[in-house]
């Protein structure tokens, strides 16, 4: 599933890329399938490619899956079960394979919902980008200025200003969660290498530093806030650990500075997807927090989801530093070395996004 935002802000539009079948010229995904020795994310990664012209990471967790009726050359119509992995777009081609057979389209989310015939893909495309999530970054005007361009001044003054005398944690968790996100898509961003590599790493760098400004007010105003909406060991293990996240984040980019390390294998391709699918997993959870009653059953989803991505990152990091050492490990022993820090990192990385998923299920727990 082909995804992009509308614009830099952390509340533009999420938009899904949908492309006709060649039959009967229906709205679909791109999809097929998987050739021989590909994986099956990075099969899907080639279909988007070839039916849709687009390219970008593609998250190797699956999003979920839907079954259709497809009808065979023979006439047999026989149910075929779809794995669905988000696919963040960052080039968009201008011509490709299957261009003079397909049309394609960008969708606002629930227009692709309605628009797709099966039931359960329909379920999938909603459940990306809730409205929860949008009407939380509209509540705070604050989510979009954190997220903005790489090269903004620092935001903590105004953002202190903004905050109720009595401070607002719930503000303070999804602007925090913003700046993970912007955080993450610039790793993505690095990781396809190119001359502008330096500017991602500045970026990845500068939203860390505005997550620590975030961090600090939060434990400010733990200190001063007599009533708090959550245990204040709660509400400081939280923030603690998407902190940890955009931290790792940014040792992961200083390592890549400082080795110069320009060639990234898919292994580290596949861990930074999932590290971008787990940042938006987060953003959307945060707003939930404001009525963990009403809304317990989709953060539970979310966390299990997260759990589940930190348990294929392991693999995944496992096979990368098995395959560097096997290919680096007599010749280039340095490289090895930079490589297997690389890995560790960004291990490191989704395990904080697992923390999260923790202390979100404790908080669940306590007050759903």
């Amino acid at each position: 599933m082909p995804y992009r935002a509308d614009g830099p802000a952390a509340d533009a539009a999420v938009r899904v890329l949908l492309v006709t079948s060649r039959e009967n010229k229906r709205w679909v995904i791109p999809k097929g399938n998987p050739p021989p020795g590909l994986t099956p994310h990075a099969a899907a990664a080639l279909e988007a490619e070839e039916e849709a012209g687009v390219r970008g990471l593609v998250c190797p967790t699956p999003l979920g899956s839907y079954r259709y009726r497809k009808r065979r050359a023979n006439g047999a119509s026989l149910m075929v079960d779809v794995d669905v992995f988000p696919l963040a777009v960052n080039d968009e081609l201008g011509s490709w394979k299957e261009q003079s057979q397909r049309e394609r389209r960008w969708f606002a989310l629930p227009d692709a919902a309605e628009i797709v015939d099966e039931s359960d893909l329909r379920d999938l495309i909603r459940s990306f980008g809730p409205s929860e999530f949008k009407a939380a970054t509209r509540r705070a005007g604050m989510l979009g200025a954190v997220a903005a361009t790489s090269r903004i001044s620092p935001m903590f003054a105004w953002f202190q200003r903004l905050l109720p005398k009595t401070g607002n944690f719930f503000d303070l968790f999804e602007a925090h969660a913003t700046t993970v996100v912007a955080a993450a898509d610039a790793m993505a961003r690095l990781m396809q290498g190119g001359p502008a590599a330096p500017d991602h790493i500045r970026e990845v760098i500068e939203r860390e530093h505005d997550a620590d400004d975030i961090i600090r007010e939060v434990l400010q105003t733990v200190r001063q806030t007599f009533l708090t909406p959550f245990d204040r060991g709660a509400i400081i293990s939280l923030i603690g650990a998407m902190d940890d996240a955009i931290d790792e984040m940014q040792a992961s980019v200083a390592a890549i500075d400082l080795y110069e390390v320009t060639a990234f294998e898919q292994e580290m391709q596949d861990m930074v997807a999932i590290i971008v699918d787990a940042a938006r997993l987060t953003a959307e959870a945060m707003p939930l927090l404001r009525d963990v009653g009403r809304n317990g059953a989709r953060l539970h989803e979310l966390t299990e989801r997260l759990v589940r991505m930190e348990s294929q990152a392991d693999d995944i990091h496992t096979a990368g530093v098995k395959r560097a050492f096997k290919e680096q490990g007599a010749s280039d022993t340095l490289g090895f070395i930079v490589a297997r820090e690389i890995y560790k990192h960004l291990e490191r990385i989704v395990d904080a996004f697992e923390d999260v998923a923790n202390e979100i299920d404790g908080i669940v727990i306590d007050h759903a």
